[in-house]
């Protein structure tokens, strides 16, 4: 008689869009992965990377026991002797300086609710300001942008999906990519909803993007001139509702600079840099002031261009300016189980008093830059970074200027990581630690949609573990109060906490388990008066909340010290003061712009390791895209190999054609070049090249503001090349 596999309930962790999974399990074993269909917030959608994940965690590429590093061999340890001996390197450097021990904090780390919760409480044990964390290659720039404005780094108002007449995305690519922060599945649904109903949909991007299809209406704009477009689109909009008339003084400060702000960067003279024609970008305004409800987009594209917090402020006053904040229809400020803004300004968290070492950045989120962190490592002195812990990430692959990091990382005392597989920054680690995947574990939604309601459709969810771990993996809440204890130190600097959560992890050790996340997690939902963990359960298809109000927000929940927005902050307009008009550096001979691109079947490099993603020949290397004008400029065919050169190195790639993109520009999908990885056994067989290695790093190479890094309309020359794209290679050459 044939066995039915057992079905579960769970949600995926992968990216912002927390879709609901249905996951067959027989024999302990995942089979199959579907969307969840009558899932109330989630529509029964999941994208191809979300279904893929039975695949990716039970390759038997996963490291499922501790490994020490002897030679360039990998050998498998006990926990308690990787442990002990990553201890006490820690104790020693530690009595020195603790600034000497960092850590990066990579995305996989901030999707799991725990996860980065309990790396944090390690480091503040440690006592080190060097935490680092992938933010500041995407997403900095909304956080120091939101602490100014609105006195807390995730104070992120969003569109109103449901009720707004006019949506303007710039900077970003939702189809593919999903939203930034903002927890929205089935974006092409989402984004048709909008047209049915009569709503306009503008993309300004520098290339007619899979959602600019979809919306229909697609204006070109040129890489890094989005601070010069807003700066006119305040402009004009400025003169169509005069900020003294339309804002109010008991919600707003700044209202008399905002009037100034833009007062010079008229259409007329941005048009030569944005190449949007006066005449399109007032229709613009225009349309976007008499819509019933208008709202902007904004995603990494925004961010990485250079500006990146300039122009997400811009944003922010625009939408203040257009009277779209805190309205139905404009955008909304979430509210998660309980007011997280005013306990973290009441507990003094995520304050900027700290400064880096090197370069003078202020702490944005309790971390530094990391563009900075090779130099940590490279400058001498007695806080110079000689240990550092990886978490959820890889840094060689995300980090700007890639060759160099490495470099730096060979220079370390210490490198710990704590992975499921050996990537490339693990094949560099003196020791790996194996950690339990996201269909492992018991969770609830990461901390946007739970504590800030980040949510398009609000919803709350709880997973049991789909399947038991493999091996010795253990969940990074045990992992980082084990790693405290062995270090000499308490988790939050707390050694009576750190004497509780021990007690509590040794029981859960001796039962099989580990630390007991399921009853912490349900100890936060109880604190907070939400629903039990047992109830949410008990609603596979989401818990329903009520939709975030307009009017909850202004006046109510600001975390400024005055309670109100904070226009014009004197930080942004010293550095809009000294904003100039660049000159076109692209007529050069063979000079071009770089872009970012991402493909449906890769999320950043996560997934070049499942073999039904990358089976195709399309699919196994990245690409220099180019518009087929430039191609015959440089006498170059599709398949031939490019040289790509930036101020920070050089990489080589196989040309494709794209008439989608505007000509001047290239464009590389990132996430590629995984020759140097000891443990990624389809990857590193892939060709590809890691497109970072073009990015600057150190002070100089940052956006001031959130230490951001300059990752998309670099000036980079293209030629091609009398050498073959070499297939061993991270950079192709």
């Amino acid at each position: 008689m044939k066995v039915e596999p057992l079905k579960k309930q769970t949600f995926c962790r992968i990216c912002e869009a927390s879709c609901a999974l249905e996951v067959s399990v027989e024999g302990g074993a995942v089979t199959r992965i579907e969307p969840r269909q009558n899932h109330k917030g989630t529509l029964g959608f999941a994208c191809m990377k979300g279904l893929a994940q039975g695949e990716m965690y039970s390759s038997p590429d996963r490291v499922t026991s501790p490994l020490k590093r002897i030679g360039d061999q990998y050998e498998p340890v006990s926990w308690q002797t990787a442990l002990q001996e990553i201890g006490a390197v820690v104790r020693a450097e530690r009595q020195e300086s603790p600034h000497r021990i960092g850590m990066y904090v990579g995305t996989a780390a901030g999707f799991s609710l725990l996860h980065p919760i309990f790396a944090q409480g390690f480091m503040e044990g440690i006592g080190s300001r060097n935490v680092y964390s992938s933010a500041t290659q995407d997403c900095a720039h909304r956080f120091a942008a939101a602490q100014e404005i609105y006195g807390f780094p995730f104070t992120q108002p969003f569109p109103d999906l449901e009720k707004l007449e006019f949506l303007l995305i710039l900077g970003t690519n939702p189809v593919v990519s999903k939203w930034t922060f903002l927890q929205v599945a089935h974006p092409v649904q989402r984004l048709k909803s909008i047209l049915k109903r009569g709503g306009r949909i503008v993309v300004v991007d520098p290339r007619e993007t899979e959602t600019a299809k979809v919306a229909g209406e697609y204006q070109s704009i040129r890489p890094g001139s989005d601070v010069y477009f807003l700066l006119s689109f305040l402009n004009v909009l400025v003169g169509l509702r005069p900020p003294a008339e339309t804002l109010d003084a008991q919600f707003f400060d700044g209202i008399e600079e905002v009037e100034a702000l833009a007062g010079d960067w008229t259409p007329e003279r941005t048009a030569t840099v944005t190449g949007i024609a006066p005449g399109q970008l007032r229709d613009l305004v225009v349309a976007f002031c008499q819509a019933k409800g208008a709202a902007i987009a904004t995603g990494t594209g925004l961010g990485m261009g250079g500006q990146g917090t300039l122009a997400q402020w811009l944003v922010e006053v625009i939408i203040a300016l257009s009277g779209n904040l805190d309205q139905e229809g404009g955008h909304l400020v979430g509210e998660g189980i309980f007011d997280f803004a005013a306990y973290a300004k009441r507990k003094g968290l995520f304050a900027r008093d700290t400064r880096s070492r090197v370069g003078d950045f202020r702490s944005l989120n309790g971390a530094m830059p990391g563009g900075i962190l090779a130099d940590e490592i490279l400058t001498p002195g007695k806080e110079q970074v000689t240990t550092l812990f990886v978490t959820g990430g890889n840094p060689l692959m995300t980090m700007p200027n890639a060759e160099r990091l490495r470099s730096a990382f060979g220079r370390l005392k210490l490198l710990v990581v704590t992975d499921i597989y050996l990537n490339e920054t693990a094949s560099l680690a003196d020791y790996v630690l194996p950690a339990t995947s996201p269909l492992e574990r018991p969770d609830l939604p990461f901390v946007f949609p739970l504590f800030l309601g980040l949510q398009s459709i609000p919803y709350l969810a709880a997973t049991e573990a789909v399947v038991t771990p493999p091996g010795e993996t253990r969940d990074e809440a045990t992992i980082y109060t084990q790693l405290a204890s062995a270090c000499g130190v308490g988790l939050f600097g707390s050694k009576v906490l750190q004497t509780i959560l021990n007690g509590l992890t040794r029981v859960g050790l001796w039962r099989g388990r580990g630390f007991p996340q399921r009853w912490l997690l349900d100890r936060i939902l109880k604190h907070n008066k939400a629903p039990a963990f047992n109830e949410l359960l008990e609603h596979p298809d989401g818990y329903p909340l009520a939709r975030t109000k307009s009017g909850s927000f202004l006046g109510k929940r600001v975390t400024t010290n005055n309670g109100k927005i904070q226009l014009a902050p004197l930080e942004f307009l010293a550095e809009l003061g000294a904003l100039v008009l660049p000159e076109d550096d692209t007529k050069t001979s063979g000079a071009f712009r770089l872009i970012s691109k991402r493909r449906h079947n890769t999320h950043n490099s996560w997934t070049q390791n499942v073999a039904s993603l990358t089976r195709g020949d399309n699919e196994q290397t990245n690409v220099a895209y180019m518009n087929p004008a430039d191609m015959a400029t440089l006498e170059v065919a599709p398949g031939c190999a490019v040289d790509i050169a930036s101020a920070a190195g050089r990489i080589r790639l196989p040309v494709a054609a794209l008439q989608t993109l505007e000509p001047g520009l290239v464009s590389i999908p990132h996430g590629w070049g995984h020759q140097h990885a000891k443990g990624l056994n389809i990857a590193s067989k892939l060709r590809g090249a890691n497109v970072n290695i073009l990015a600057s790093d150190g002070p100089d190479g940052l956006e001031p503001l959130s230490g951001m890094a300059h990752l998309t309309g670099i000036l980079v020359t293209v030629t091609a090349s009398s050498e073959p794209v070499n297939p061993n290679s991270w950079s192709g050459i």
